[in-house]
């Protein structure tokens, strides 16, 4: 794998931390801002709407700039996010900080995942975009149970200001890694992405994203009240059970790559039965610490699993569907992931706030990852479909 890969993951890394440490600062960032859980949640939400709208607005505005110093750009528009919420004074200002960040991430990733694509040969491309999404994965590993001490020790704004630093060292990695000279697609304006939305195929895609990789966030994103409140631990096993969750996802992570190589539809399909189940089993064993280490094991290593499948799928379908606009495909589905965490976190809040409560959060996750594995099947019949039609038109009269 080439050496900008390495760079990319690097950045992806600071990303990744800054994106899901909040996860456990939640309970310290509600009781010192004076807000509720679900309000607190909502900072998750609000990061993933600014992806959302971010990740295909600026990809178009920034279309014509060369590769390397778009990078570069970004870096720096999430170095500021990060301090301004590392000195935040209130709950306002912190939403506002994490839009800047999230504006940030979401040309990053769209832009990246491409750059990881085109770097390495046609079989290997869902392994370099999972290695690229690897620097997610080893954040969750390493940066947010840190951040979370961090946070917990020195207060929340200190995470965010550690996170600073990470992403100059980002930075520094994108300026000396990745190469000058890189393949430049033509500009997509936001004319094109709307011809992009009108594809039915991608369409499909973009809304199985959402349900599959969003539902784990229903349950994730109260991840550390539920472990404290439900099943006992204590703030600071918190961290260290984090650092067992981001270790599963990290396996998880490059074992979906390789499994998506050949056919991502078929791994979509199995990773989404699992990650169903096993967030439903969740429900019953949360009471108890052991079966619930067990699961959430086995949560981290479906989670981010179905991460590179699904980005390739959009890739392979939008070269079909859309060759013109391959690019803006691929910053649609980033949008899509981070729609998927938003509504994810915000559905989870409404379940916190109803009747059925904190505890109901992984069930009612499992039921969105369902309806992502319908879509997937029903995905797969099409491309079945189109596949017979086709042949039947190669065939000679």
């Amino acid at each position: 794998m080439p050496l900008a890969l390495l760079a990319l993951a690097i950045s992806a890394y600071a990303i990744g931390t800054t994106e899901f440490v909040i996860v456990g600062l939640l309970p310290t960032v509600a009781t010192d801002l004076n807000v509720s859980l679900p309000m607190a949640g909502l900072v998750v939400s609000v990061y993933a709407l600014g992806v959302t709208v971010g990740a295909p607005v600026l990809t178009a505005l920034t279309g014509r700039l060369r590769r390397k110093p778009l990078l570069l750009g970004l870096m720096g528009l999430f170095i500021a996010g990060n301090l301004l919420a590392g000195v935040s004074p209130n709950y306002e200002t912190l939403l506002a900080a994490r839009v800047l960040s999230a504006f940030a991430h979401g040309v990053f990733f769209s832009v990246g995942a491409t750059i990881a694509a085109d770097l390495v040969p046609e079989d290997k491309r869902a392994s370099a975009i999972a290695m690229m999404f690897s620097g997610l994965t080893i954040a969750i590993v390493t940066g947010v149970p840190m951040g979370t001490w961090i946070g917990q020790h020195f207060g929340w704004r200190a995470t965010f200001l550690a996170v600073s630093a990470l992403g100059v060292i980002g930075a520094l990695g994108v300026a000396a890694l990745v190469p000058a000279k890189l393949s430049q697609p033509p500009a997509a304006g936001l004319g094109t992405q709307v011809r992009v939305l009108a594809k039915p195929r991608l369409l499909l895609a973009f809304a199985i994203t959402a349900l599959g990789y969003g539902g784990t966030f229903v349950a994730f994103t109260y991840l550390a009240p539920i472990l404290e409140t439900i099943t006992g631990f204590s703030s600071g096993t918190v961290s260290l059970v984090l650092v067992l969750y981001g270790a599963a996802i990290a396996v998880g992570n490059m074992v979906g790559g390789k499994l998506a190589n050949r056919n991502p539809v078929r791994a979509l399909a199995w990773l989404f039965a699992l990650q169903a189940a096993v967030l439903i089993v969740f429900t019953f064993t949360a009471s108890s610490p052991v079966p619930a280490l067990v699961t959430l094991a086995g949560m981290g290593a479906l989670a981010f699993a179905n991460v590179p499948g699904l980005q390739l799928y959009v890739v392979q379908l939008a070269q079909r569907h859309a060759p013109g606009a391959v690019d803006v495909a691929s910053a649609l589905n980033i949008a899509a992931f981070n729609l998927g965490i938003a509504a994810g976190a915000f559905f989870g809040g409404r379940v916190v706030d109803s009747a059925l409560g904190l505890a109901a959060t992984p069930w009612v996750g499992g039921l969105f990852v369902l309806g992502g594995l319908a879509l997937t099947l029903l995905s797969g019949a099409l491309d079945r479909k189109d596949g017979r039609r086709n042949a039947a038109v190669a065939q000679p009269a």
